[in-house]
């Protein structure tokens, strides 16, 4: 009896100890930049809107040196407007931010994480990236063309302009014909990197 209870003792404290170390080595984001484009149905000059939003935090997970996954915190506080006058500009960034879009007073964050890379040969990206996106607590599973490169433990993605369906996130007027003039489809361009690179040292990301 005293044999079995000192095997599931060290049993549990092996567990703990590999809980604890899930990954060999985290690769910090240092730098980044979010783009977003929205639309408006009708063609006119001011038919669609681009601003920005910061990273809060972000991160490259590896095992040994096999990059695993990734995880952001978007800062959904910082969403700005940046293609009007000033005075429409906050008026723009407020509407956005109310509970006619984003509500960031309830939902302060959004997040991906980045599931899988797949190298793309003979195209404008050297790969896919798969990850799941959770924007006012829904969560969809996405993909999207990148440039995608690797060096040890030095990360850079830099992404395609890639769309989503801002209704799949509720992100729309509520009981509101102004609606009905928005395109559904929002666009996101981003890049994120571990630290700077000299691009004549790039390794594109290669195949696990």
């Amino acid at each position: 009896m005293k044999r079995l209870l000192l095997f599931a003792m060290m049993c549990a404290s092996i567990s703990f100890v590999f809980a604890q170390r899930k990954f060999d080595k985290v690769s910090k984001v240092t730098s980044s930049e979010i783009r977003w484009w929205g639309y408006k149905v009708v063609k006119t000059e001011a038919s669609s809107h681009s601003g920005t939003v910061k990273l809060k935090s972000g991160k490259f997970n590896f095992d040994k040196t096999v990059l695993v996954d990734g995880e952001f915190v978007i800062d959904m506080k910082s969403l700005m407007a940046g293609d009007v006058s000033d005075e429409d500009m906050i008026k723009l960034t407020n509407d956005l931010k109310s509970t006619n879009f984003f509500e960031v007073k309830k939902f302060p964050i959004a997040i991906f994480h980045l599931t899988k890379i797949i190298p793309l040969a003979n195209s404008q990206y050297n790969s896919t990236v798969y990850g799941d996106v959770t924007i006012k607590g829904v969560r969809k599973t996405i993909t999207f063309p990148a440039n995608v490169y690797v060096t040890q433990f030095t990360v850079v993605v830099e992404s395609a302009k890639f769309s989503l369906n801002r209704k799949d996130f509720k992100v729309f007027y509520q009981s509101s014909l102004k609606d009905y003039f928005i395109k559904d489809e929002m666009d996101i361009q981003f890049k994120v990197s571990t630290e700077k690179l000299d691009n004549d040292n790039r390794v594109p990301v290669k195949k696990k």
